[in-house]
C-alpha cells in the first residue's frame, strides 16, 4: 500500500512515498481513496456503501458549500468584461472588476502581470492588512501574490535553506503538521526538526518543546527556519497571544526566521479563542522585536468562508527582509513568470469585499456568517459525538476545518497491522473505508508521538450529511473494537 508504482519507491511512512529513482526526493501524501476506488473498479468488488464519502481533504466547494456571490460575480466580469455592460450585476461588483481589469496588460486577466502580482491587487492586500491588525501598517512593496499558500511557503523555504553536512539549515515544523513542509524540506534537502505540539492542553505550542528541538538540533544541523500553522492543520488549535508573543521572542534569542501559516485566520469557532496575526503581536511587542525579527506571513482564497480551492489564489507578506536577499527572492519568483491572474483577482475580493453603504454587502454579510456559523456548529457537532465513542479521544476544535482525533487502538488491532505491513492507523483507516465508504487520513501521514494513533477528518459536509458521517464513524469503530478485542 501506498508504494509508487514503476519508480522503484519504498513506503517510508504511511500514506507517504519516497522515490529513489527520481532525480529529486519527492514525498507523495497518499489518500486512500484513490486505491480503493480504482480496485473497486478494475475489480469489480461489491462494497457494503452507495458512496465514497470524501472527509480526507478540504474542498469545501466539493463537499457542497456553495461560492460567495460577490466573489464569482467579480470572477464572472473580470473573465468575461462584455458582462460589464448587464443590468444584472450590481455596481460594486463592476467597480471592483473595472479596477482590476485597468491594472492588467490590455485590460484583460490572459496577460501576465508583474513577478510580485499586479500592483493595485498588492496594494488592496496591504490595506487588508493594515485593517485586520488596527492599524498596524503594511508595504506592498512587502507582498507578493502566489499561487495559492503553498507557493508562497515553498518560495519563502527556497531561499532560506543553503548548506551541508552539519551546516545544513534545520526547519522547525509543528508535529502534527501539514504534509507540504516535510515534502518541500526533503526536496531542498533540508533538515526536518520536529517540535511536538501538546496534545493533553488542546495542542498547544510549549516553548520548552522549541527549545529541546533546536538544542537538539544544533548536534547535527543549523535550525534556521520556524514554521508555525495557526489555526493548526491537522489540529485545529488556536495559539493564544500569549503562546505569540513567546514564540516571537524565542526566534528574538534564537535568530530564527518565522513562517506563519495563517491561512485559516477567518476559521474560528471556540468562545475565548481569537485569530492573533504574527504580524500585529510582532509589531505590539516593540521595535527591538518589529525590526528584526524576519516574518513571512501566509493566506489564501482556499478556506476561510471563501473555499475557492480551485482558483490557487493566496499572498505572502515578507518583513525585515534583508534588501539583497530581497532582491533575490524577486529573481526566484521572476522563473515563474507570474502566478495565475485569475487567482490574483480571487484574492484581491478576499481582501476588498463589499463594505457597509454598498449594494452587495448585506447580502456578501449573511453569506458569509451562514458558512462561518455552520462550520462552528459542525465543529461542536464532531468534537461532542467523537468523545461519545469508547476508544475515542478529540479535543475541541477551536479552528480551521478538521478533526484530528485521537484513537485506542487494541493490541490484536495493531498485530493485525503489522502483519500487513501497515501503521495501525493507516490499517484503521482503510478498513474504514472498505465497510463504510468513508475515506479520512491516518494520523501517521502528518507525524505523531510515538504509540499514538490518530486520523484526520474535514467538517465541512452538510450538517445532516455530517451527523450521518459520524454516527457511521462509531459504529465502525465499536465493531472494529469488539473484533480485535
Amino acid at each position: 500500500m501506498g508504494v509508487l508504482e514503476g519508480c522503484g519507491g519504498k513506503e517510508t511512512a504511511v500514506g507517504a512515498v519516497s522515490c529513489s529513482k527520481l532525480p529529486v526526493p519527492i514525498r507523495i501524501i497518499h489518500h486512500p481513496l484513490t486505491l480503493m476506488v480504482i480496485l473497486g473498479k478494475t475489480m469489480g468488488i461489491k462494497k457494503p456503501f452507495t458512496e465514497v464519502i470524501r472527509a480526507n481533504i478540504g474542498d469545501a466547494q466539493a463537499m457542497g458549500q456553495q461560492p460567495i456571490t460577490f466573489l464569482r460575480q467579480v470572477m464572472a466580469l473580470c473573465t468575461y468584461p462584455n458582462l460589464l455592460d448587464s443590468p444584472s450585476f450590481p455596481e460594486d461588483a463592476k467597480k471592483r472588476a473595472r479596477r482590476i481589469l485597468q491594472a492588467c496588460g490590455g485590460n484583460s486577466l490572459g496577460s501576465y502581470s508583474a513577478s510580485q502580482g499586479v500592483n493595485c491587487i498588492r496594494e488592496d492586500v496591504a490595506a487588508y492588512i493594515t485593517r485586520r491588525d488596527g492599524g498596524v501598517p503594511a508595504d506592498p512593496d512587502n507582498i507578493y501574490l502566489t499561487t495559492g499558500a503553498s507557493d508562497g511557503i515553498s518560495t519563502i523555504l527556497k531561499i532560506l535553506v543553503s548548506g551541508g553536512g552539519k551546516s545544513r539549515t534545520g526547519v522547525l515544523i509543528p508535529i502534527p503538521q501539514y504534509p507540504l513542509y516535510s515534502a518541500v524540506i526533503s526536496e531542498l534537502d533540508a533538515v526536518q526538526v520536529n517540535y511536538y505540539l501538546d496534545e493533553e492542553n488542546c495542542w498547544a505550542l510549549n516553548v520548552n518543546e522549541l527549545r529541546r528541538a533546536v538544542r537538539e538540533a544544533k548536534e547535527h544541523c543549523d535550525p534556521k527556519v520556524l514554521c508555525i500553522i495557526n489555526p493548526g492543520n491537522p489540529t485545529g488549535q488556536v495559539q493564544s497571544r500569549k503562546c505569540i508573543e513567546d514564540v516571537i521572542h524565542f526566534a528574538w534569542e534564537e535568530k530564527l526566521f518565522l513562517l506563519a501559516d495563517e491561512v485559516y485566520q477567518d476559521n474560528v469557532y471556540s468562545p475565548g479563542c481569537r485569530f492573533h496575526s504574527f504580524k500585529k503581536v510582532l509589531h505590539e511587542m516593540g521595535p527591538e522585536y518589529s525590526s528584526n525579527v524576519e516574518l513571512a506571513s501566509f493566506h489564501s482564497t482556499s478556506k476561510g468562508y471563501m473555499g475557492e480551492c480551485g482558483y490557487r489564489g493566496g499572498y505572502m507578506e515578507v518583513i525585515n527582509l534583508h534588501p539583497e536577499i530581497k532582491g533575490q527572492l524577486v529573481k526566484l519568483l521572476s522563473v515563474r513568470l507570474c502566478p495565475p491572474v485569475s487567482g490574483q483577482a480571487a484574492m484581491d475580493i478576499v481582501v476588498n469585499p463589499p463594505v457597509p453603504g454598498e449594494e452587495s454587502f448585506e447580502q456578501f454579510r449573511r453569506e458569509k456568517e451562514s458558512v462561518l456559523g455552520d462550520l462552528a456548529k459542525k465543529a461542536k457537532l464532531t468534537e461532542d459525538l467523537f468523545n461519545q465513542v469508547p476508544g475515542v479521544q478529540c479535543n475541541p476544535l477551536q479552528g480551521a476545518m478538521y478533526a484530528f482525533p485521537r484513537i485506542f487502538l487494541p493490541a490484536r488491532a495493531v498485530e493485525a497491522a503489522q502483519a500487513h505491513t501497515m501503521a495501525p492507523d493507516m490499517f484503521y483507516c482503510m478498513k474504514l473505508l472498505e465497510e463504510t465508504g468513508i475515506c479520512v487520513v491516518p494520523g501517521s501521514g502528518f507525524g505523531q508521538r510515538e504509540g499514538t494513533y490518530h486520523f484526520r477528518m474535514t467538517i465541512l459536509p452538510p450538517v445532516e450529511k455530517l451527523r450521518t458521517v459520524l454516527q457511521k464513524v462509531k459504529e465502525f469503530h465499536i465493531k472494529f473494537l469488539e473484533k480485535y478485542a
